[in-house]
């Protein structure tokens, strides 16, 4: 059956081929990344190294060295290996030696998930890869992928938003883009680590459903495609620290996923290192104290390295236990060769031209346009307009913080990038008066937040930025307002009043040079939301979720501080996290997840569903057609998602199984063809502790976000073997 089907699509192919106006977008294929040893040969190996250690070297290999490194021994071929920060780049350490010069500052994860390209994301991650080579670096900190549950995380900036969906297909291309490069991918944090508000002594509890739907299928994603690194996250799971946690570490990532290779804990986020190790955690990290609240003697007894032996005489752990410890972590670097070759190779630093250039790329499609009244945008550079430049990252750099930050090299400010477009037609004013406000033609306004892992931030803007931009749309309605932030923020009091809203993330060191080509019309903006923003905090599926007398704080020596008692997050909502929620609540949002405008239009038609021929495993074709019909060649992202109209649990309206971006020239018009698969018709039964597809009504949905869809129809998905 499977072979008839892969004729029909030949076939279709074929057929569609023939037509003058229309190519044909083929199926997503994805192939993961197998490390250059296997599994087998490599634990065959790890065995025949720790033969040869005692002991006691063996307990200084289950704890980390000097912060960011493991023990190694020379004398057995095992180097020491270094760890490095994030996902967004590498980030360069002052007090470690043999740092590189500098490294390409990526727009942040959040902005890469915005452009819905996977490619990007696997060049994006290979340049990183490849930097890490270039540093010696053997073990990336990162992709992190928790999911985006509130907008006042203050780490959702380092991670690829609201759906698993998308998450996974972004993941797995940036695993594949790291371990291209001999470089060890690592998924982070798991798992339910979405506030950083006290995250040591937060409690997310959440039901298995819920875990499987949401939570996991990200990381899935990473495993599947080839990630040989996991690392827990500081939070509780259920009742339990998840560096610490069998149920986690054990059940979940090793039965369920079937994670085989390294896992290490969050940086000082054990707290019992007797459980951790009967946990199954390979690795912790540091393994030492710090220049924090942890280096005093009542914390002395969280460490495992510097307690085994005395647990080891106590009977609370045993030789066996130090010995699984050592061997997956040797298994893990023989396996990426990492015993056989440098792992640093200067050929690398060759490439990171090319790097700068994807980290444009990345910019380029990943601001989003929310809002451009009356065509405001592009702004015409040839014509003689007084523009006005103020606000907050005019002259400074928007960036995340916190292990995340990376600093880059030829930064580029808004101000450099906007004047080399319109010279003296642009004028940057620190604060400009009434008069000057309403005299220019255009003016654009410059805001946002300073996220940071270690806290969580308001959604809402400190009120004299909201007041601010009331008077400046009061006293010009050709009001521009470009936002830098990691996630969303609350635009609702002035959202109605401006006339455009660029959406610009973190750019990284030369996104604002993409930014200034968007506002003069060089690049046609492309980003879609992988987010939901909402009209008040108190709309989205996670509030409340800090304690009530309990506020804010931006001092991260308060997430040091584990006296602090542990407080629960619960996860009622369920599987209905972004879109999911707001549309089974009937609450509208500002922006919908998906959402982003472009400088042409798009039409979609002819939605046919092949599902008369359905195989023994459940696939079904999707296929329509998409038409540029403005005047300027620009991507649309088509969205594909699936709604169960008679399920037997609650399930969300719709789900986003698929997506594909194209770039079509003005009346130019493309083939799509998507395939669903059995599992995109499945929900998580708790009963059965399984995945299941009911037989029944479903609703297949192609649009342009997730409430502005285009195509509809239904099918009936019988009983799938």
């Amino acid at each position: 059956m499977k072979t008839t089907l892969n004729f029909l699509i030949i076939l279709m192919i074929i057929m569609i081929s023939s037509c003058k106006s229309a190519s044909v977008s083929d199926i997503y294929e994805f192939k993961s990344i197998d490390p250059p040893v296997d599994y087998l040969k490599a634990g065959i190996r790890a065995d025949s190294i720790l033969e040869k250690l005692t002991i006691d070297q063996e307990i200084e290999m289950i704890g980390g060295h000097n912060m960011f490194y493991t023990q190694g021994y020379s004398q057995f071929g095992i180097p020491s290996f270094y760890f490095s920060d994030a996902t967004q780049g590498v980030h360069l350490r002052s007090d470690l030696p043999n740092q590189l010069d500098s490294s390409t500052a990526f727009p942040c994860p959040l902005a890469l998930a915005a452009t819905w390209n996977v490619d990007l994301a696997r060049a994006y991650a290979k340049s990183i890869g490849e930097e890490c080579r270039a540093g010696g670096i053997a073990v990336l900190l990162g992709p992190g992928m928790n999911i985006y549950r509130i907008s006042q995380n203050g780490r959702n900036f380092e991670y690829f938003g609201e759906d698993p969906w998308l998450a996974s297909r972004m993941i797995e291309n940036y695993v594949v883009g790291v371990e291209s490069t001999g470089t060890i991918a690592t998924l982070k944090h798991f798992i339910c680590n979405n506030t950083d508000y006290h995250r040591r002594q937060s409690n997310s509890i959440v039901d298995e459903r819920t875990l499987h739907e949401i939570y996991l299928p990200a990381f899935k994603a990473g495993i599947d495609a080839g990630a040989m690194a996991v690392m827990t996250s500081y939070n509780q799971v259920n009742g339990e620290w998840s560096g610490q946690s069998r149920y986690v570490i054990t059940k979940l990532l090793r039965d369920d996923l079937k994670f085989k290779w390294l896992v290490m804990s969050d940086w000082w986020s054990v707290w019992d290192p007797v459980k951790a190790v009967k946990a199954g955690l390979d690795l912790d990290m540091p393994g030492q104290p710090g220049k924090n609240e942890y280096n005093t003697p009542e914390y002395e007894s969280m460490f495992v390295r510097s307690n085994a032996k005395k647990l080891l005489n106590e009977g609370m752990i045993t030789e066996e236990d130090i010995h699984r410890m050592v061997k997956d972590q040797l298994t893990t670097f023989i396996a990426m060769g990492l015993l056989d070759r440098p792992v640093k190779d200067t050929i690398y630093l060759n490439n990171f031209e090319k790097h700068e250039q994807i980290a444009l790329q990345t910019a380029r499609e990943g601001i989003v346009l929310l809002k451009n009244k009356d065509n405001i945008l592009p702004i015409d550079s040839t014509m003689n307009q007084k523009i006005l430049l103020t606000g907050a990252y005019v002259e400074k750099l928007a960036e995340g913080g916190g292990s995340a930050n990376v600093e880059g090299y030829n930064r580029i400010s808004l101000l450099g990038a906007l004047k080399e477009k319109f010279g003296d037609n642009l004028d940057y004013l620190a604060d400009p008066d009434e008069l000057q406000i309403k005299e220019a033609d255009i003016v654009i306004l410059s805001i946002g937040t300073n996220d940071s892992e270690g806290s969580d931030r308001p959604f809402a803007l400190p009120a004299e930025t909201d007041s601010m931009i009331l008077k400046f749309a009061a006293l010009n309605p050709k009001l521009i307002i470009i936002v830098n932030s990691g996630s969303g923020i609350q635009m609702t009091h002035w959202n109605d009043k401006v006339a455009a809203i660029l959406y610009a993330w973190y750019p990284g060191q030369i996104g604002n040079k993409a930014l200034a080509e968007i506002i003069c019309g060089e690049t046609n903006p492309s980003g879609k939301l992988p987010i939901t923003i909402e009209k008040r905090f108190e709309d989205s599926p996670g509030y409340p979720y800090m304690p009530g007398d309990k506020t804010f704080f931006t001092d991260e020596n308060h997430d040091n501080n584990g006296t602090i008692p542990v407080y629960d997050i619960h996860y009622d909502e369920g599987v209905f996290v972004g879109y999911r929620w707001y549309e089974s609540k009937n609450i509208k949002p500002l922006y919908p997840f998906g959402f982003g405008l472009s400088y042409t239009s798009f039409e979609y038609s002819g939605l046919d569903i092949q599902d008369q021929d359905v195989d023994e495993e459940g696939d079904v074709i999707v296929r329509f057609v998409v038409k540029n019909i403005g005047e300027a060649g620009g991507y649309e992202t088509v969205q594909l998602y699936v709604g169960d109209m008679e399920s037997s649990v609650p399930r969300p309206l719709k789900e986003l199984k698929g997506f594909r971006k194209v770039y079509l020239e003005p009346e130019e018009d493309i083939q799509i063809v998507m395939l669903l698969r059995k599992q995109d018709f499945a929900f998580w039964n708790d009963k059965i502790h399984n995945w299941r597809v009911e037989p029944g009504r479903f609703k297949i949905m192609v649009g342009a976000s997730s409430n502005d869809i285009r195509l509809s129809d239904e099918i009936d998905y019988g009983e799938v073997k």
